[in-house]
């Protein structure tokens, strides 16, 4: 079972002092929950910030519910495919990789042993995370579970109606919406549905055959650019009802994550 936390309890990490995480630690706490995600063009409509956003809530609101940490956000990830457009921070996959390590490396060291990346930038993320947390559990000992929304609603999604995976599209919007409300600009935004592509899917609930995803290049995107200002799909179609059922769907799961993490760790 979960543990509930005491309302005064802090979950960051940051805005504790180190005798508070000694004494976590000492009451048997192990598992911290790393939020990663992007700081990249999300159309008109959407903050640069919202793959970290996303990732953020998910993963403070899991650990209200469960005896866990969340650490300092990994607010940058790779985008170089959105470099055509101002703001957007690309930091390469590599540089990415040992950042992550080192943080877990660093936690480990004080006797964190169970770790839940969230990743808030889908599946481009995804490789140098794998290619971190492989590192980390062949090298410091540690289990490390990566946890996904686009790959972890896909019981859902059908069930609220979002159409495919894109960029900025419905789905991110409707969860933003949800989560950040004030920092949405619904007026601004403009649809721009994703041509189907022959053998190329990068929805993980499509059961077609698939190339594997290639990020694209900025000029590719500067024609996206000029049309709907980077996004792909229907944003139009979001609302906070439609984000706030697949918050909770997503809370939920992270919750039975962090829960398996423990259990499986005092057998």
């Amino acid at each position: 079972m979960a543990l509930k936390r005491k309302p005064e309890e802090k979950v960051w990490l940051q805005e504790r002092r180190w005798q508070e995480i000694q004494q976590f630690l000492d009451n048997g706490g192990r598992l911290a929950i790393v939020p990663v995600g992007s700081v990249e063009q999300h159309g008109f409509h959407l903050p640069l910030g919202t793959d970290s956003m996303v990732a953020i809530g998910l993963a403070e609101d899991a650990a209200q519910r469960t005896n866990a940490i969340v650490t300092s956000p990994l607010w940058f990830g790779w985008s170089p495919h959105h470099l055509a457009l101002p703001g957007s921070i690309s930091i390469r996959p590599h540089i990415l990789a040992e950042l992550l390590f080192d943080v877990l490396s660093s936690l480990a060291h004080h006797g964190f042993n169970r770790f839940v990346i969230v990743n808030g930038h889908r599946i481009v993320n995804i490789p140098w995370i794998q290619i971190s947390a492989e590192k980390a559990q062949r090298e410091l000992g540690v289990m490390v579970a990566i946890f996904d929304p686009a790959y972890m609603s896909k019981e859902i999604v059908d069930q609220i109606g979002f159409g495919k995976v894109g960029h900025a599209e419905e789905i991110e919007t409707s969860h933003m919406l949800h989560i950040m409300p004030h920092l949405v600009r619904m007026d601004k935004a403009k649809d721009s549905p994703r041509p189907e592509k022959k053998l190329y899917h990068v929805d993980p609930r499509i059961p077609k055959d698939t190339l594997c995803y290639v990020p694209g290049t900025a000029k590719d995107l500067e024609q996206a650019a000029t049309k709907s200002g980077g996004i792909s799909g229907r944003p139009s179609l979001a609302t906070a009802e439609k984000g706030k059922r697949l918050h909770e769907h997503l809370v939920a799961r992270l919750v039975e994550v962090i829960t398996d993490l423990n259990n499986e760790h005092s057998k």
